[in-house]
């Protein structure tokens, strides 16, 4: 008899869990995930993050690629990025909710590029959160001719790629706010404070500096282990790598990049991405001083340090001909002087 209670206790403890499973399936107002967010938080402060899967936005990792993360203060929650479809958007608020009852203050995207603010709408349907971006992010929908990203064409992309996490009713949110090089935001008993590193990996990149914890959210201008995507008309690598140079000498003691693994060891990440750009470009630059065919100059180039990390194969030869491009040119404005 005791036996047979104990079983209807655990099945009907079963059908309870699946209820309120189907419950908050049912109360999401975006297309379930099957594979959950997991958050982690910065040793001995307010501050957790959320990283994103190594590869491409695809169905096999339901667009998670990039990372995020919040920050928790006695006025309320600011949020950095919001993950690239509005599940996961929607997902990372309820973790929020699961590690504070404050309200969400702000949410900042580090730039306008897909696999980072799909997310967005999420926070500006469901809280009061005011959005804030750089400057030039405003142009991302405005401007379909913007070389950074063309948005109707990306998100049209998305919709099929990432069917049914963004759909018909996904839709790009402006910021509410915008700055041009450095904003200060003092919430609570935090100060966080906003640099424009751009034009690098996209016109509009920022990052957010987090005091006193010595936490900064570097956006996509730091990729930990990760090959970065590079194939931009925006991009400027040369940009990139004087950006980094100011990355380091913010001395972070814990650095959360856009893509890759957050880390402690703050000068190895950013010594990570320099490293790639700079070896690239220094390959490229050989090819373009010697006129060599680009083709030849990729097949010719040693790419076994690199060809194993994740995101190689799609990244890598668009890189080195956007970098490619980027030298002659620069090569042909100086024949011109």
């Amino acid at each position: 008899m005791i036996r047979h209670v104990a079983a209807l206790a655990m099945l009907l403890g079963m059908a309870s869990l699946v209820q309120a499973s189907f419950a908050q399936v049912a109360d999401a107002p975006y297309a379930p995930l099957t594979k959950p967010l997991h958050i982690e938080q910065v040793p001995n402060a307010p501050i957790w993050y959320s990283i994103g899967n190594p590869g491409i936005p695809g169905k096999d990792n339901e667009g998670n690629t990039s990372n995020a993360g919040f920050v928790v203060t006695s006025d309320g929650v600011a949020v950095f990025d919001a993950l690239g479809t509005p599940s996961l958007g929607w997902a990372l608020l309820q973790q929020i909710k699961k590690a504070t009852d404050k309200p969400v203050r702000y949410v900042i995207a580090s730039h306008y590029h897909a696999d980072h603010i799909y997310g967005l709408q999420a926070f500006k349907d469901h809280t009061p959160a005011l959005i804030i971006a750089q400057e030039q992010a405003g142009d991302y929908k405005v401007n379909e001719e913007t070389a950074d990203e063309r948005a109707e064409q990306r998100l049209d992309q998305r919709r099929g790629a990432l069917y049914p996490w963004v759909d018909e009713k996904t839709r790009v949110v402006p910021p509410d706010i915008t700055f041009k090089e450095r904003m200060t935001i003092t919430l609570g008993d935090r100060t966080l404070t906003l640099l424009f590193a751009g034009p690098a990996h996209s016109s509009s990149d920022m990052m957010m500096m987090v005091e006193p914890d010595g936490v900064l959210f570097a956006g996509d201008i730091v990729q930990n282990s990760r090959i970065p995507f590079m194939n931009s008309d925006d991009v400027s690598t040369a940009h990139w790598l004087a950006a980094l140079n100011e990355v380091e000498k913010l001395q972070p003691k814990f650095i959360i990049p856009g893509h890759g693994k957050a880390s402690t060891k703050a000068a190895e990440a950013i010594a990570f991405t320099r490293d790639y750009i700079q070896y690239v470009r220094d390959a490229m630059t050989k090819a373009v001083q010697n006129w060599t065919d680009f083709d030849a100059a990729y097949a010719q180039t040693d790419w076994s340090k690199y060809k194993d990390m994740p995101a190689f194969t799609s990244n890598n030869r668009g890189n080195a001909y956007r970098i490619y491009l980027e030298l002659e040119q620069s090569q042909f404005k100086d024949d011109k002087k």
